[in-house]
């Protein structure tokens, strides 16, 4: 097996919006999760931007508001992260807390001098901060003034947001991500882009017309990142994961080309600059007709330097779907594979699938790879005398850093490795904190009760010592 590069980046990754809390200091305005509750409700919220709206302040709890406190508990995280021996950390800005409403002309001083502190903290341990530009929280005032992504003016509220994190942190952060999973825009689009359908609309015109505002803002963000800062390294991220036709009848392995294609337009426009072929008939078979202004596609041309996806399973379609029985998984539903393992919450664990969807990717778009979320979510349980043996955390990320150095070995060029909820928090599907990632235990339960300790579990240790071996595991 190839070993990995000296320079190869380990490290853990969270998002604003489910770790900082404090949603209403240092002039924070609201997000999108800001108004998203615990279960229940949650996902129809996701999915449904007017049933969110006509529901905002009516839950009892939302866990965004508190989360786990990372704000006010950044430096012992980070200190944390440093005993791992992290080479990286991927985390989000929330743009709310640098514009609270997302189209000021000023931004919030406040906010920005807590992510040059929390960089400083980084950089203090020598770990690169991997950051996200926008991870599902657009601020809820573009959402009210502009119906989210599905104008134009909400390009350049975003640009001048990147401008601002671009010039102020030019000798802090490297890496950049544009925006988090962009192709589920396609599956939640109140979340990804803060979509209010209104009734007896193309819904598949709204949302592809908000895509392709994603897209020509990702391009010019890109281009922007690279004449401020010609050292920067901007990526694009795919909610990855190969899908499997459910047998080898031609009309499933169909399907699941189809489903496969629906994921790699995105990043077919932001690796290769332009909208690919097979888009133009699924435009014309759904009556979708884009507003395509002067100067937007030569924009696009402006690609990304890296292509960063989370991985977490793979997924199979059957063309006749009452013939395959299913399983909800993430977001995505799929037919259930009898080949491979459930996890508690559903989700299917295929580390195989990650080679492939490794080899996939590199082999279309050639251009280096970035994992930047891989975990499994489950219920940890404290011992009497105080431990955590996650055991089956360590197995199903052994077995996936294992997939990961076959597919470097198959010549897959990647830059690093960034597991999910590093440190626990809240759930994006379900927003509970029993669905645990990190190897950090917060003491916090689903209905935001708990002391904020944090606790090192047995898979802290095993990771740290991953890292420390640059994946020779023992």
């Amino acid at each position: 097996m190839k070993a990995l590069p000296d320079d190869f980046l380990w490290g853990g990754a969270i998002a604003a919006n489910q770790s900082e809390g404090a949603f209403r200091e240092g002039g924070k305005g609201l997000s999108l999760v800001d108004l998203l509750p615990v279960k229940g409700d949650r996902m129809k919220c996701m999915l449904d931007g007017a049933y969110a709206l006509a529901h905002e302040g009516k839950y009892e709890y939302y866990p965004s508001h508190k989360s786990i406190d990372f704000y006010h508990h950044y430096k012992t995280d980070i200190q944390l992260l440093a005993e791992m021996g992290y080479k990286v950390f991927r985390l989000s800005v929330s743009w709310p807390r640098i514009f609270p409403n997302g189209d000021e002309q000023l931004p919030n001083e406040e906010g920005l001098r807590f992510y040059d502190a929390i960089f400083d903290e980084c950089l203090k341990y020598g770990i690169k901060p991997l950051v996200t530009l926008n991870h599902f929280d657009t601020p809820l005032g573009l959402v009210k003034k502009y119906g989210g992504w599905r104008h134009r003016e909400v390009i350049d509220c975003y640009l001048r947001y990147c401008e601002v994190l671009f010039k102020r942190y030019k000798e802090k952060v490297e890496y950049w991500i544009t925006f988090n999973e962009i192709n589920m825009l396609l599956h939640l689009p109140f979340i990804g882009a803060g979509l209010v359908f209104e009734a007896g609309e193309n819904k598949e015109q709204v949302k592809y017309q908000a895509a392709h505002y994603q897209l020509v803002a990702s391009a010019m963000a890109t281009k922007l990142a690279h004449e401020i800062n010609p050292a920067n390294k901007v990526g694009c991220m795919l909610a990855a994961g190969n899908v499997y036709p459910f047998t080898c009848d031609p009309e499933d392995v169909w399907a699941a080309l189809e489903k496969d294609r629906e994921q790699f337009f995105f990043t077919d426009v932001q690796v290769r600059g332009a909208y690919p072929s097979y888009v133009q008939r699924f435009f014309h078979e759904h009556n979708i007709k884009l507003d395509i202004a002067d100067g937007d596609l030569e924009a696009m041309k402006h690609t990304v330097d890296y292509v960063s996806f989370s991985y977490y399973s793979s997924r199979s379609i059957s063309a006749k779907p009452d013939s395959a029985p299913s399983t909800e998984g993430n977001v995505f539903g799929s037919a259930l594979n009898p080949y491979l393992p459930t996890s508690e919450w559903g989700w299917q664990i295929d580390p195989l699938g990650l080679r492939i969807t490794m080899n996939t990717l590199y082999d279309r778009y050639q251009k280096p790879l970035f994992i930047v979320e891989n975990g499994l979510g489950a219920t940890d349980r404290i011992e009497a005398d105080g431990s955590i043996n996650d055991d089956y955390r360590i197995d199903y990320l052994e077995k996936h850093i294992k997939a990961m150095q076959e597919a470097v070995a198959d010549g897959v060029e990647l830059i690093g490795y960034t597991s999910w909820g590093c440190i626990d928090i809240v759930s994006a599907s379900s927003g509970e904190m029993s669905k645990r990632y990190g190897f950090v235990y917060v003491d916090l339960d689903n209905e935001g009760n708990g002391t904020l300790e944090r606790r090192r579990k047995k898979s802290f240790y095993w990771y740290q010592n991953v890292i420390k071996n640059n994946g020779v595991i023992e």
